[in-house]
């Protein structure tokens, strides 16, 4: 827990005047939240703040591991509720697995909070909260966003003579990346670990959707979506993956292994927690178009936090919810401690957004980051997210072995996807 990024904020209470304080219901007991790694720690450092406000609420924060928290969810949510936590943790693209399968386990947010509930949740960008809403019920509150970024080792580049500036398009990606790759020896550009990450990151930017928007057709095979697997074979053909995983990935870059990372900028914190001897050497720049003066927008990840109906402290869930998620202060502090990206617009006005980052050279990154969100296309996972990527993994795997064709890639996937969800191949 990163005690001092917090510590600044002690004996704040949301500014709120004394007497609508007094009015405001004495909360106490214990709330268990679960989530993982640096989410988990911006979590924690929230606590402290969020306790000059509500003294007597004890919050549990339990680091329970990505996957583990999905896996567990959806068997909480089977079993009626058993053993779900206070606070829930949920990723965006994941989340309509849940609002689908188990409508009864997670309570509607906004008519917890009232007269309060719509004001609060429109002021999230709407990509944020297209995947918690059913109708009129949002079973989650919009928490962090994974805006895409270039991360680049600047000595790296430097060596190579390549102004990471000048690298607007997914073509100047290749070609500066097999100049960084040749003049540092033993060294990779990018990293991926065998998921489809690379593809969903792509895919937003060009609009794709692997479902259509209103869950009724796969239409993972049309053009927009061909596009951007054709731009992700472009990297793998030039030799410029690293195979690893999360852990093995981090390694490399503590080890000049690794000299950029396309990523959610939520991963900062990954990357400066992972190399604090770098500090100084790290720079940012905007994602690659497909073509000059292209979006260079995207978003992968970010996540929500829902509070399930089995929840023993409801209320108090709800407080910490509107404090860590809902006011500038909770946001910031998060972004301090662990790179979580804001995604309420006061915080993002936050002067802190402003200021020299020294890890990343004195830039002040998180303009750059921040300054993305407007232009990012809303995009659903919809219900059928699991089946479809499970389906599509094995394939894309294929595809980056040189296998397979991009098109012949996705009209396979379509039709492996049509026969795991039931839904018709758009045509």
């Amino acid at each position: 827990m990163r005690k001092a990024a917090s510590a600044a904020l002690t004996g704040i209470a949301l500014l709120a005047p004394a007497a609508a304080r007094a009015q405001e219901p004495k909360l106490s007991g214990t709330i268990t939240v679960w989530s993982w790694d640096v989410a988990a720690k911006a979590l924690e450092a929230v606590v402290p703040a969020f306790n000059q406000k509500y003294p007597d609420v004890t919050v549990k924060i339990e680091d329970v591991g990505n996957q583990p928290t999905y896996d567990r969810g959806l068997a909480g949510c089977a079993a009626g509720g058993a053993g779900m936590p206070d606070v829930y943790t949920v990723e965006n693209q994941e989340s309509e697995v849940f609002w689908a399968r188990f409508p009864d386990c997670f309570r509607d947010i906004k008519a917890m909070l009232g007269s309060e509930g719509a004001p609060l949740l429109d002021k999230f960008p709407e990509f944020k909260r297209t995947e918690l809403t059913v109708g009129d019920k949002v079973y989650a509150m919009p928490w962090d966003s994974g805006p895409i970024v270039l991360f680049y080792r600047r000595d790296m580049f430097d060596k190579a003579g390549v102004d990471a500036a000048s690298i607007e398009t997914w073509d100047d990606f290749v070609a500066a990346g097999q100049k960084v790759v040749a003049a540092n020896e033993g060294a990779k550009f990018v990293s991926t670990n065998g998921d489809t990450t690379w593809f969903r990151m792509l895919a937003n930017q060009t609009g794709c959707s692997i479902i259509a928007p209103d869950a009724a057709s796969v239409t993972i095979n049309q053009p927009p979506c061909v596009q951007a697997l054709e731009a992700v074979g472009k990297v793998a053909k030039a030799g410029l993956f690293l195979q690893a995983n999360w852990g093995e990935t981090l390694q490399a870059i503590n080890a000049d292994k690794l000299a950029a990372s396309i990523y959610g900028g939520w991963y900062e914190g990954s990357l400066r927690g992972a190399a604090p001897s770098q500090s100084g050497k790290w720079g940012i720049a905007l994602m690659p178009a497909f073509e000059k003066g292209g979006v260079r927008a995207s978003n992968l990840g970010g996540s929500a936090l829902a509070i399930p109906t089995a929840s023993k402290n409801p209320e108090a869930a709800l407080a910490f919810l509107r404090f860590a998620l809902g006011t500038p202060e909770g946001q910031i502090i998060q972004l301090k401690a662990s790179g979580l990206v804001p995604t309420l617009p006061e915080a993002i006005q936050d002067p802190y957004v402003k200021q020299p980052q020294p890890f990343w050279g004195g830039q002040p990154i998180w303009e750059t980051v921040l300054g993305t969100l407007d232009k990012i296309k809303p995009w659903r996972g919809t219900q059928y997210f699991a089946e479809a990527d499970n389906s599509f993994i094995p394939i894309f795997a294929e595809f980056m072995a040189g296998q397979v064709e991009a098109k012949d890639a996705l009209d396979q996937a379509a039709e492996e996807i049509s026969g795991a969800t039931g839904l018709p191949v758009k045509e």
